[in-house]
């Protein structure tokens, strides 16, 4: 009987110190992924429809926060620029400094150094003969000053862009040094990660990596389960000893 109780004590201690530990561990994770994110990313609702069917109006996007050297063509930015009105606008990066931007060939497709891209992210419906609409309503063509980029809606037809902006001494294109974020997903409502468009990877700079956002996401589901479980698994443990022991004195 004696030894049996060392041995339920024991098994006791150390659950208690399992559990505790598990806890511990869940809380470093839960909340050093809260504290991550914050200092990575800042949230943004976004005010119009220029940017549909990518991100919507009243949507509440992710953006981590990066500078101008970290801009890859096919980015969606947030970012500020006198010229534009001085207030934070969602855009997507489709040419970078040193490139001819053209609209549109002959599939009407985007161009960039002559080289089409295909954009997914675009709702072209249909143009009147039955094809697909053109990228771009309006012919354009544009070349990026070094250490600029040119910027375009994914709604074309309305989206106020680099295209309103070609007389201008730049030909529309916004400082890197005007780039405040890069969006990253949207999280509300949630419809997740925002992909970076492989249509732009086989051009000189590729596209940019992935931010961290789902392994921010992951730490937190982690400390979650491990609080949780931790927390129930103290008194779980203890009504098990009780009825062992109960079990033990019957006998």
């Amino acid at each position: 009987m004696s030894g049996t109780g060392r041995k339920d004590d024991g098994r006791g201690r150390l659950g208690a110190m399992m559990s505790g530990l598990a806890v511990a561990v869940g809380c470093v994770l839960f909340l050093g992924g809260f504290v991550w994110a914050a200092v990575v990313y800042q949230p943004y609702t976004i005010p119009t429809d220029s940017m549909a069917p990518t991100v919507n109006p009243g949507d509440r996007v992710l953006a981590e926060r990066i500078d101008g050297a970290d801009v890859r063509r096919g980015d969606v930015v947030v970012f500020t620029d006198e010229v534009w009105g001085a207030t934070a606008m969602v855009k997507r990066v489709v040419g970078v400094g040193g490139d001819e931007v053209a609209c549109c060939d002959e599939d009407g497709r985007l161009t960039v150094n002559g080289t089409p891209v295909d954009e997914p992210y675009l709702d072209r419906g249909r143009a009147a003969a039955g094809s697909a609409a053109p990228a771009s309503p309006q012919d354009f063509s544009a070349t990026v000053p070094k250490g600029q980029i040119f910027l375009l809606g994914d709604e074309r037809a309305t989206s106020l862009d680099s295209r309103v902006h070609l007389q201008d001494a730049g030909q529309g294109s916004v400082p890197l040094s005007a780039v405040q974020a890069r969006v990253d997903a949207v999280a509300w409502p949630m419809n997740g990660m925002i992909s970076r468009p492989s249509s732009f990877a086989a051009l000189p700079g590729g596209v940019s990596a992935a931010g961290p956002l789902p392994l921010q996401l992951g730490a937190i589901l982690v400390g979650v389960v491990l609080i949780l479980g931790g927390a129930v698994y103290g008194p779980v443990a203890a009504r098990l000893a009780r009825r062992r022991t109960a079990a033990g004195g019957a006998r």
